[in-house]
């Protein structure tokens, strides 16, 4: 018994605690669709069979690329502008006031109103997709950044002045690190609103893209397909978590430990 609870103790702490759970859950799902065998939940065997064959043909790469383009862009921007707006409202009580109604307001619009405006103001074309995902995804990124401004230790900031540090050591070594969390939170709660909200942008109005594809599939209730290309999508997304956002926070983060 002991030698059992010391292998899962030595699995949860190990590398195995993040695939067990995925691993778990494919397990499952294979058994339920042998169980109910129903059109609706086709087997991931079936899956992964569409998945290859849609990479072997090369629309999935083709689609899949659209896409992760999309959301570089708009990624790229919504952080940019977010972090901006968020360090000057949290630093800046004026601006703060200033902001904060617009502010609230724009987190309260609903994603699909802003898609459609922007289709509706710029037409059919990558500025206006490219416009709706940033626009979406600037205010959570500002109220992130504005908590982690107003959560800075001031202390600090004295003590760099005392230490006549130049206002960019002491933006990069001193304030610019205690935002580092705030900021990687942002991120990957970033991430994950922006690749949704882009599958709609495409859904709504583009020719290609992962949301297109998903749209084509509906309309002719190809549940085997829609699964393939949200699986393709859920395998970037850990990829670039376990190859890039992860080991990046864990190397800036590291004066912490």
């Amino acid at each position: 018994m002991q030698t059992v609870l010391k292998f899962g103790s030595n699995l949860a702490q190990g590398r195995w605690a993040r695939v067990l759970p995925v691993v778990l859950l494919l397990c499952a799902w294979q058994l339920l669709s042998l169980v109910l065998q129903s059109k609706t939940l086709p087997a991931p065997s079936a899956v992964l069979s569409t998945l290859w064959q849609e990479l072997s043909d090369g629309e999935l790469l083709f689609h899949l690329g659209m896409t992760l383009t999309r959301v570089a862009i708009s990624f790229a921007a919504a952080m940019l502008i977010g972090v901006a707006l968020g360090i000057l409202m949290g630093s800046s009580n004026t601006w703060d006031r200033l902001l904060d109604a617009l502010l609230i307001l724009a987190l309260n619009i609903p994603a699909l109103v802003t898609i459609i405006l922007c289709y509706i103001w710029f037409g059919l074309t990558e500025t206006a997709a490219v416009i709706a995902v940033t626009v979406n995804k600037i205010p959570m990124v500002a109220i992130s950044l504005r908590e982690g401004a107003r959560a800075v230790d001031k202390k600090l900031l004295q003590v760099a002045q005392v230490y006549r540090l130049s206002r960019r050591d002491t933006f990069f070594k001193v304030y610019l690190p205690q935002l580092m969390p705030y900021l990687f939170g942002s991120a990957r709660n970033g991430l994950s609103i922006i690749w949704k909200i882009v599958l709609v942008v495409e859904l709504l109005g583009r020719s290609n893209g992962v949301g297109f594809q998903i749209g084509n599939y509906f309309h002719f209730f190809d549940i085997t397909g829609i699964l393939a290309y949200s699986l393709a999508f859920a395998l970037v997304v850990f990829c670039f978590e376990a190859v890039l956002l992860r080991p990046l926070e864990n190397h800036l983060n590291r004066w912490r430990t």
